[in-house]
């Protein structure tokens, strides 16, 4: 497939910096790309590959036209080259792997289920009785359907993905390979050193617009549902225990626990690796950065860090001292010695005096 800088341009909102007709052929990060293939730049830590990419065209930012480093090469300029990008990936067809349209014979379909029109069902998935697959869903090979659960149209459920029993799967979802909606929340009564299982009787509603991405788990809630609001995108790895409730359009990023029962807002970004406790509450637009630990409740709109969490400036300040501790160890030490020597003569001085 080749197309020109005019119809990319014309696709994604940009303008035209040089030769609108160069043809590309592909698109590729601005280190890898070859002649024939179109990169991005929306990250400035990358500005330094500006003048030795091999790129035949790049999508910039307004204030990047007519750099010196760029040689000459065509520009498509946005306001976001990144989402402009991802428009661009699109154009080229994004991800190989397909699921052809219709049921394929390997496919266990339990009378009692619904099937909508146009869905697509991958070989050996399983769909359990009462399920209903909405229209245009797609459902890679080995997907596991529980009994009762709704999946919206335009929704899709990639390779070994399980989806337990009455879980509720919104409009234009992406499940990741090996994700499991729906598992039992952990919850147990230790009676005389014995711990007994608490049945987990509640379900799982993920709202339209949200992703989640490979081998993360949201359990079902003990009473009433666990719910992942619509847009929020959730990384790999994560794990989101019962009852926990997640607001619109956050971002929970790779290997972050969420604590059953915690409530966390709308807009909240949780870095890679954050821990929140349960039964807390994390306002909307909540900044955490990576390995926070984050310990009782968040106001709106704060930014912290660190285990216990707390504002962001402050744990940045106190890695800063951390770093400085064999500096300020041996100075310590210094004044100490110091002091010892001072104390010494001091004291033997009032002892000459009294003799």
């Amino acid at each position: 497939m080749e197309i020109t800088l005019e119809e990319v341009a014309a696709r994604v909102g940009g303008t035209i910096v040089g030769d609108g007709s160069v043809v590309v052929s592909g698109v590729a990060g601005i280190r890898e790309a070859q002649s024939g293939q179109l990169t991005f730049l929306s990250n400035p830590k990358y500005e330094r590959y500006l003048s030795t990419t091999s790129a035949s065209a790049i999508i910039v930012s307004r204030g990047y036209a007519g750099r010196e480093e760029l040689n000459g090469k065509s520009l498509v300029v946005s306001e976001n080259p990144y989402s402009a990008f991802a428009i661009v990936v699109e154009m080229f067809g994004g991800a190989s792997d397909t699921v052809e349209e219709g049921v394929h014979p390997s496919a266990v379909i339990a009378e009692s289920a619904t099937i909508g029109r146009g869905v697509s069902i991958g070989p050996h998935v399983v769909v359990a009785g009462g399920a209903t697959i909405g229209d245009r869903v797609v459902l890679y090979p080995g997907v596991y359907v529980g009994a009762g659960v709704r999946i919206g149209p335009d929704t899709i459920i990639r390779p070994n993905v399980t989806l337990k029993a009455e879980s509720r799967i919104g409009e234009r979802v992406i499940v990741h390979s090996g994700s499991v909606i729906g598992s039992d929340g952990f919850g147990f009564a230790t009676v005389e050193g014995v711990h007994h299982k608490i049945p987990q009787i509640g379900t799982v509603v993920i709202e339209d617009d949200v992703e989640i991405g490979a081998n993360t788990c949201v359990d079902r809630a003990r009473f009433d549902r666990t719910i992942i609001k619509h847009g929020t995108k959730i990384d790999n790895l994560c794990q989101i225990a019962h009852n926990v409730v997640i607001g619109e359009n956050s971002f929970i990023v790779a290997q972050t626990a969420i604590a059953g029962s915690a409530r966390i807002g709308a807009n909240v970004i949780l870095a890679g690796q954050t821990g929140i406790n349960g039964h807390i509450e994390v306002g909307d637009g909540v900044r955490a950065a990576s390995r926070s630990g984050i310990t009782k409740d968040v106001p709106p709109g704060t930014a912290v860090g660190g285990f216990p969490a707390q504002p962001h400036r402050r744990e940045l300040e106190l890695q800063a001292h951390l770093r400085r501790l064999p500096e300020i160890a041996a100075h310590l030490k210094e004044l100490t010695d110091k002091i010892a020597e001072l104390e010494e003569r001091l004291g033997g001085g009032r002892k000459g005096k009294k003799s």
